[in-house]
């Protein structure tokens, strides 16, 4: 445990702080506890969850649908092949806790599909391409 002294509007505060980062925590009591000591022989770990494999590329001549701000894929409403009209939905993008349809630029056929539901992108990064 450490002792520091925090001032808020004003006021003079002494807390202590414990340090959880090796692992080893204290009970109620002040006694070691081994906080990633494994259950029933086992140390339980989260499932990861990896997205389907995804074009890393638009193919030459293809029209590039981009993302306009960062934030994750919610879902994805196209594949390669499928023919969109323009203004139709090809994915939605969860930006700053709100919902953002993103349409097709034009008329045409899903040349590739670059991103996968869950995965987080960047403002500019290529989302989908239509050719």
């Amino acid at each position: 445990m450490k002792k520091f002294k925090i001032t808020v509007n004003g006021t003079v505060y002494e807390v202590e702080v414990e340090e959880v980062g090796s692992g080893v925590g204290r009970d109620a009591l002040g006694t070691p506890q081994n906080n990633n000591a494994p259950i029933n022989g086992r140390q339980n770990a989260a499932p990861t969850k990896t997205p389907p494999p995804v074009a890393t590329s638009v193919p030459s001549g293809a029209t590039s649908v981009t993302a306009p701000m960062p934030g994750n894929i919610l879902s994805v409403n196209v594949a390669v092949g499928d023919t969109v009209a323009e203004g139709d939905v090809v994915c939605v993008l969860e930006a700053m806790k709100m919902e953002n349809e993103i349409v097709a630029p034009k008329s045409g056929t899903v040349a590739s599909v670059n991103v996968a539901a869950g995965s987080a992108v960047n403002g500019g990064d290529v989302l989908v391409g239509i050719s």
